[in-house]
């Protein structure tokens, strides 16, 4: 009798080890998360270059910077972004111009996934460019430039202040993206710019 009952004991206690055993939970790798973002509305005001004439739409939650003649910059601090603008005066050097353009979009070409090019043009207010986006973990995810081809020439880049990760910062580079197309498409050369 006490063999019996030991023996049930015994197949009782491993049966129970055998369940807790098996009982493991499984872990799957999770995704790493990131914050959801939300942004102001894009609301826009016209921005005006003091020193080449020219004006463009600019969002209501940026700073303009004008730091030279040549140079100026749109902030976004609470993105931790800087769209940088330059520029140049054509002078019988529009193609130069366009391969120092291409150049700086195509040096990104090692980090990035994809580069998306979209001609523009507007015959009407004479701006003629290239819109950029730039795929994947490269320093900047956004670029233009526009012209008059005469006299005007303008390039725009935009960077973020932290380590290029493009999953992270992909709501900021969306919204941004679309300023910087509102920036493009309202783009106007002052008629004294074109003239002279």
């Amino acid at each position: 009798m006490f063999h019996k009952t030991s023996a049930r004991y015994s197949a009782a206690f491993l049966g129970l080890l055998l369940a807790l055993g098996s009982c493991k939970k499984e872990t799957t790798p999770k995704p790493n998360a990131y914050l959801a973002l939300n942004y102001p509305t894009q609301e826009y005001k016209t921005y005006e270059n003091s020193y080449h004439h020219f004006t463009f739409d600019l969002n209501k939650n940026a700073t303009a910077k004008e730091l030279k003649s040549t140079a100026f910059e749109i902030h976004y601090p609470e993105m931790k972004a800087t769209i940088f603008m330059n520029y140049k005066t054509v002078d019988n050097n529009l193609d130069v111009l366009l391969k120092d353009a291409q150049k700086l979009t195509y040096e990104h070409f090692i980090k990035a996934d994809e580069i998306i090019e979209q001609p523009f043009l507007n015959e009407k207010d004479r701006v003629f460019g290239m819109f950029y986006h730039v795929g994947g973990n490269a320093a900047t995810n956004v670029q233009f430039y526009a012209t008059d081809s005469v006299k005007n020439f303008v390039v725009a880049s935009l960077y973020f202040y932290a380590k290029p990760n493009f999953d992270s910062i992909l709501p900021a580079s969306h919204y941004i993206q679309q300023d910087m197309r509102q920036m493009l498409e309202s783009l106007k050369w002052e008629k004294a710019a074109i003239d002279n």
